[in-house]
Formats: structure tokens, sequence, C-alpha cells
């Protein structure tokens, strides 16, 4: 039996009086990502006071923390192991959270090859809507019996429960890496880039930055092995002509990439919208009427950030060309000028074949929320 912590009681009452009051709540960390998902002004329940490292096993690559624990605290112990978050959660600010990243289930340019954050995730204690202390799977890859009901925290933006405590497997650094830059049209980029995917080759991370009718800048990212990334960097580099980047510079790409400092992000008009496309590796170059020159393209293009007019048809247009490509698009970052009630995720019901999923999920957020607690419409 778990003995009483008071900053847990604390939470337990605020959700509790919620329930009874027939209220919702809002989760927020560090809000860094408060701008993320659809605006509500619901009462804000701060998890920043239940923080701290609970368990850091090097040996087991596992961490287990507290959801208000500072990110950089998390990865500060990482680096003193030589251990890393291999998928790369953007901080997005200097007070992020754990459980705030783990909400959100944003990952980096490292996704591609490690996978996403729900890959990693192993455990977690949460409080439901019923003010229920609960725990689901562990800390070790091999103690999850049936359907792992922690997995679907990632990404849930805070809508299913209150995230008390997560346990995550974590990786050791590469032994090395290099970054090779060049410039190459979009389509050459993603036909080489799958190409590359499907090879044994140390590829880790991609980036694509141009316009859609000429060159841009292709920057790839190996690591692994000492050996196959020294093996690969000349075979690559004489497929596209490219060069080696310097270290330094090279980590400050990775991280200004990650954390969208880079200037093609930043320079966002009052009237635009940052759009995001998740697509097939498959899907080739695409024309988006009105949308700016440049555009971003990550994951070997299964991920491509556009920028255009925030307005609802717009949207709309967007949305059917991600979707008659079998992807869908998401409103990422908004102008000040954009209106802020419009949603920025897609229904599952505007996704073909994904009406059983609108049922799956009414029925998993009443299982774990059936007063509507964190019923915020985050995540529509």
């Amino acid at each position: 039996m778990r003995t009483s912590n008071p900053k847990i009681d604390a939470f337990q009452e605020q959700i509790l009086s919620a329930a009874k009051n027939n209220t919702s709540i809002s989760i927020e960390g560090g809000g860094t990502k408060s701008w993320y998902g659809n605006a509500n002004a619901y009462t804000k329940l701060d998890t920043r006071s239940y923080s701290g490292i609970l368990e850091y096993e090097p040996e087991e690559l596992v961490i287990t923390a507290c959801a208000g624990t500072p990110l950089k605290e998390i990865e500060a112990a990482l680096e003193e192991k030589n251990q890393v978050l291999a998928f790369e959660p953007p901080n997005f600010g200097e007070h992020a959270t754990f459980g705030g990243a783990i909400a959100a289930g944003l990952a980096g340019p490292g996704r591609i090859s490690v996978g996403n954050f729900r890959d990693f995730v192993l455990g977690a204690r949460i409080l439901n809507g019923k003010g229920q202390d609960l725990s689901f799977g562990g800390k070790v890859m091999k103690n999850v019996a049936g359907y792992d009901v922690s997995r679907l925290l990632p990404g849930s933006m805070g809508t299913l429960s209150l995230l008390l405590e997560a346990s995550v497997k974590v990786l050791p650094k590469p032994a090395a890496t290099a970054t090779l830059q060049c410039q190459i049209s979009q389509e050459k980029a993603l036909r080489i880039l799958n190409e590359w995917a499907g090879q044994p080759l140390p590829l880790s991370a991609s980036c694509w930055i141009g316009s859609a009718n000429s060159d841009g800048q292709l920057t790839i990212r190996l690591a692994g092995a000492a050996a196959a990334v020294k093996a690969a960097i000349p075979l690559m580099s004489s497929l596209v002509n490219a060069s080696e980047l310097d270290p330094s510079s090279a980590a400050l790409f990775w991280n200004d990439l990650r954390e969208q400092k880079l200037s093609v992000f930043e320079n966002l008009a009052a009237d635009q919208t940052l759009y995001r496309l998740a697509l097939p590796a498959a899907c080739g170059p695409l024309l988006i009427p009105g949308a700016a020159n440049e555009v971003i393209l990550e994951w070997h293009g299964q991920q491509r950030w556009i920028k255009a007019p925030g307005d609802e048809s717009t949207f709309a247009a967007i949305k059917q060309l991600a979707t008659s490509h079998g992807g869908h698009a998401t409103r990422f970052r908004q102008g000040v000028h954009v209106d802020p009630s419009h949603q920025r995720f897609t229904s599952l019901s505007e996704q073909a074949h994904s009406n059983a999923l609108v049922a799956v999920q009414e029925r998993l957020r009443f299982a774990f929320d059936p007063a509507g607690v964190f019923a915020t419409k985050r995540l529509p």
C-alpha cells in the first residue's frame, strides 16, 4: 500500500472537486507547449510541485521520474552517463517538464531511426478522472502482458488522466556521428533518402529545406559504430556531392531543428499558420496552393512543415491534400492574427478508415475519465 503524499493528495482533491462540480481542469507543467493543441480556458493543474528523478539505472537503460521534473534535469542526468532520450523530444523552452514532453508526445530528428516517444514508455503512474491512483507497465521491456495502457499517454495532451510518474527507456549515445550537407532538389532528396533507408547504412536523421521548384539544402546525420560511420561518409558524400560539417556546427543545426529555432520556422507572419503534414514514405513532392516558398522535410519526408494562410478554407485544402496521399495534416503554430479558436488537429472521423477508431477513442476516454474532468478538447 502506498504511503500518503501531500502533493498527490492535493492533485486528488482538485480532480475530485472538478468531478463533483462537473467542470474540467487543464494539466500544465512548465507551459512551454501551452500553445500546442486546441485552446481552452479551464482551471490549471500545475504538475511542477511533483518533481524529481525517482530512480535511474544506467546499466538497465531506464529512468523513472515525476511528471513535474524539468526535462533539462533528465537530460543532464543522462549526459553524465553518456546516455540520451534517443527520440530527441523538443523542449521549446527552459521550463519544459518530463510530463509535458510525454503528454505532447513530440519527437525530434532521431524519431525516424529509433521510433516515437510511446515506443520508449515502459510504465506510468496516473490519477484518473475518479481520483484513483493507478499504475501500469513497469521498468523493464518484458514485464508487459497484453496491451500496455501507459503507451496511450504520449500524445494524449492531458485529456485522459493526470500523469504522476513514468519510466522511460534510454539509450547510449552513438559511438560516432557525422553530418553531411549538400544542395539537391526535393524530388531527388526524397528518392535517395528512401533508397538509403532501405540499406544497411547508419542514417539516423535527415532534413531538406527549400522550395518545391528549385534545389534546397539536404542535411543528413550518420550515427552508430565508428567503423560504420567512417565507411558511410565517402560513399554517401560521393552520391550527392556532400561536404561534412564540423561537429559544433552540426550539433547546433540538429538542436535548432529540434527546437524549431531555424529561421524558416521562426519567420511566421501574423496571418500565417505553420502546418505539420505526416505522410507515407513513398509520397513525393507536394504542391500546396497558397503556401510560402520554403518547406521543411524531416524523417526522410514523412514529416513536412509548411507555412500558409491560417484560415479554415486553406486548412481544409491542406487536410484534403494530405489525406489523398494517405497522411494527415495539423495546425502546429498559429500567427498572432489567426483565430485561436480554430481546431489544431484533424479529427479521426475526417481520416480514411477511422470510424472504428472514433468509437474506441470515446470508450477509452470514458474508461479513464467518466466525469469529463480532463475533457478540455485540447485533443479533439
